[in-house]
């Protein structure tokens, strides 16, 4: 089963031409692409989808998604 999973937006940079950021899940870090969310900053909240941010999302919403993902055991499986 694949999940957009919320992660908090730490740095944007420029890679290839390409916008990339760094993605912190509540501890977990992955380099994602940016492209979708040209106004995405460091600080926001996004989901993430097969390593594309697809949508902003409140920080509220995203803690709560983490949480269950965590109870439910797969946040480190759809992050691995």
């Amino acid at each position: 089963m694949c999940l957009a999973v919320p992660g908090r937006l730490v740095e944007t940079f420029v890679e290839r031409d390409v916008r990339m950021g760094r993605v912190d899940f509540g501890g977990m870090s992955k380099r994602v692409c940016m492209e979708h969310l040209p106004d995405a900053t460091p600080g926001d909240y996004v989901l993430v989808h097969v390593g594309f941010a697809l949508a902003r999302i409140d920080e509220e919403e995203a803690e709560r998604t983490l949480a269950m993902l965590r109870e439910l055991g797969d946040l480190e499986e759809e992050l691995t």
